[in-house]
């Protein structure tokens, strides 16, 4: 009968390695698990870190890079899309229930995948568990691809035994977070677009077409002075063409300040509370944020991350710096044995119902559920407010288009109806 070495974790998140006569590597792991261990690394004796690959023959050593996850130099530099991460984190998940070792499953997924990026980690991720480091210690050796929340969930999977319950929770949470991320970034799409389409047809109006009827106008007026509006029209037209390049060098040092800006703590902090307070869409955008506060950390503790370590990572996961900073405040609070609620309430940040949701949580024991309570509620807030926000702007956009450049082509046309009234004057007299 082979014999196999394993690398499990205990209950308490201790490496233990040993050997086991067993007719399959699936027999180890089912041996393991029912003795209360989760085997992170299961390799026939002899085959360790010289085992040969099935097909080439070739010896394989531990810690080097798998045909399946060959790939250039710096690929495991590159950001992996969320949508691309969830869809791998589904199948593993759905690979280990079905029974299938940590290694095999990601060997697996490893020859299947079209990301290179993330083709390179997951080779690199087997190549680490066969060498027998733990399934959150390779991730940890992945930040770009993997961040603090998936590693420490994974981690808290791997202490509980239950690896592939916490990749189906971190599946879901990428799922809602996409999808929320998603609507707030169409909800924002079309104003931007018809104000762009705006500004490009403004342009070419004042740099084209009106230095065309302030020729005509010269020409047919003989000096007669122009409507006010329509001197305004023109005297705009000018500064288009002579400023023109003093203008766009204008928006290019706001753009670089802004980012310079986001840049700095300072900064971050004024834009971010400056966002909470814009009108309409800071509304979408606090609820955002406390949807995602509420699932980052109800998600975490639920699978078993202690309460000061989740409050660490949802503070850093925190897209809005003002949100992350009363995270901070709460993280010091829960640090010196005090509650929750009342560096929340301090913060000014966080609507009176997530305050009470949150206290009646904490004082029945259910804080994490009650946390994802709050997220289910602010999605479908920030889904209706999407939804509102985008039938409410359609229209007023379009009208909004309509009246600045009905305005302009009025504008122009003022002093041809005077012309005409002129030239029918004269030629009747």
């Amino acid at each position: 009968m082979p014999r196999y070495n394993y690398v499990a974790l205990d209950a308490r998140g201790q490496e233990s390695t040993g050997v086991l006569d067993a007719p399959s590597q699936n027999d180890v792991v089912a041996q393991l698990r029912k003795s209360g261990f989760f085997p992170t690394s299961v390799v026939e004796e002899g085959k360790g870190a010289v085992a040969k690959a099935k097909k080439g023959g070739k010896p394989a050593k531990a810690g080097v890079q798998s045909p399946a996850g060959a790939k250039p130099k710096g690929a495991a530099k590159k950001k992996v899309k969320t949508k691309t991460l969830m869809i791998f984190t589904r199948q593993l998940a759905t690979l280990i229930d079905a029974g299938l070792p940590l290694l095999r499953g990601l060997t697996v997924l490893a020859k299947q995948e079209k990301d290179l990026a993330l083709k390179h980690a997951i080779g690199a991720l087997a190549d680490s568990v066969q060498g027998g480091s733990t399934f959150s210690e390779s991730l940890a050796q992945h930040p770009k691809v993997f961040n603090k929340l998936y590693i420490n969930m994974v981690k808290a999977g791997e202490v509980g035994g239950v690896l592939e319950l916490v990749l189906n929770r971190l599946a879901e949470f990428q799922e809602k977070a996409e999808k929320i991320k998603g609507k707030v970034v169409a909800a924002m799409f079309y104003p931007i677009a018809v104000m762009l389409i705006a500004v490009i047809i403004v342009t070419f109006l004042m740099i084209v077409i009106v230095p065309k009827f302030q020729a005509i106008f010269k020409d047919m007026l003989n000096g007669k002075p122009l409507p006010a509006i329509t001197q305004f029209v023109i005297n705009i037209s000018d500064a288009f063409q002579n400023h023109f390049l003093v203008a766009i060098g204008i928006i290019i040092v706001i753009v670089i300040a802004y980012k310079f800006a986001a840049r700095t703590d300072a900064g971050r902090v004024f834009l971010d509370r400056l966002k909470l307070k814009m009108p309409v869409f800071g509304d979408i955008i606090r609820k955002t944020s406390i949807s995602r506060f509420s699932r980052t950390l109800g998600t975490l503790v639920t699978s078993g991350v202690p309460i000061l370590q989740a409050l660490s990572i949802t503070k850093e996961t925190a897209e809005n710096s003002v949100i992350g900073d009363a995270i901070g405040k709460v993280h010091d609070s829960v640090k010196e044995g005090e509650s929750i609620v009342h560096p929340l309430e301090a913060s000014g940040v966080f609507p009176p119902m997530v305050i009470s949701m949150i206290d009646v949580g904490e004082e029945t024991g259910q804080l994490p559920e009650m946390l994802l309570k709050i997220a289910e509620v602010y999605d479908d807030e920030v889904d209706n407010a999407v939804s509102s926000l985008t039938s409410m702007l359609e229209p007023i956009m379009i009208v909004f288009l309509a009246v600045v450049v009905g305005t302009i082509v009025i504008v122009l046309f003022m002093p041809l109806i005077t012309i005409i009234q002129t030239m029918s004057s004269g030629g009747n007299g």
